[in-house]
């Protein structure tokens, strides 16, 4: 027998995206949506608590296939866009408790009986959550803003002649200045958005920054926070970071959100296929 024809005799393993309680509302928002692979998207119960579950072949999603995808981009960005818009598409009508991307278990029985072992923890997470929303922060140093800024305020005047060698270790100590002059001021900007939204949020989280591809826009990101806020404080949180960063050159804030509280789940490990 070849080994795809040993493959293909292999159960489906259970991909778990989101624990939450059911109710009528959530069955509509989830009707005819399909979740990895095309799969139909199913709910599996245990008391009160409801984890939302797509089928996925075993051979990638077993620990040897996300390992492939997960160093694969093209399919990382498949895996996470589905496993976003599953959770969103729940969240729309319901609590979730986000599950870590890639949280696979052998089947439905497996499920089942995590939902059972964890009744405890995941219903008071639920309950922390309800209501709430995930809002974030983030903090871009962008010197070249800032210099952008420098050169259009000092347009116009007239420049002392001086050497070309003098002229270079001006420009150096210039940008210098204004790279410098970018991070402290994006430091004190990002020290500042805490102390404004105190009170507001219930809970606060700093992420690393973002680098390469998955920081947005330009600049450094040198704050990645996310926070826990209660739905009807949204805009009161935006409205306390309102003019915070107005004429602050090579500073730049981005608010995203509201989102599904992924940063304030603690949801379980991924289970390893081939040991479970």
């Amino acid at each position: 027998m070849s080994s795809t024809d040993a493959n293909s005799t292999v159960p489906p393993m259970s991909y778990v995206y989101a624990v939450t309680r059911g109710g009528a509302a959530l069955d509509s928002a989830l009707s005819g949506r399909a979740g990895l692979r095309g799969g139909s998207l199913r709910t599996v119960s245990a008391g009160d608590l409801v984890a939302l579950v797509s089928s996925v072949p075993h051979d990638a999603f077993d620990t040897d296939g996300l390992r492939a995808q997960m160093e694969d981009i093209k399919q990382l960005e498949v895996l996470a866009r589905t496993h976003h818009a599953v959770v969103e598409a729940a969240y729309e009508s319901a609590t979730v408790l986000p599950m870590r991307l890639a949280t696979v278990y052998l089947d439905d029985t497996r499920v089942t009986e995590m939902l059972a072992e964890q009744a405890v923890e995941l219903g008071d997470l639920l309950a922390r959550l309800e209501g709430h929303v995930e809002l974030g922060v983030k903090v871009y140093a962008d010197p070249r803003e800032a210099a952008t800024a420098s050169a259009a305020a000092t347009a116009g005047s007239e420049p002392t002649p001086v050497s070309p060698g003098r002229a270079y270790l001006q420009q150096r100590r210039t940008q210098q200045r204004n790279h410098r002059d970018a991070y402290r001021a994006a430091g004190t900007v990002a020290a500042e958005v805490p102390a404004r939204v105190d009170g507001i949020v219930r809970a606060r989280l700093a992420h690393r920054p973002q680098q390469g591809d998955l920081a947005a826009g330009a600049g450094e990101n040198i704050a990645n926070d996310a926070y826990l806020v209660e739905a009807s404080r949204v805009t009161e949180f935006r409205a306390a970071l309102a003019g915070l960063f107005d004429d602050v050159p090579g500073v730049r804030v981005e608010i995203t959100g509201p989102w599904a509280p992924y940063s304030f789940a603690t949801p379980l490990p991924a289970e390893d296929g081939e040991r479970r």
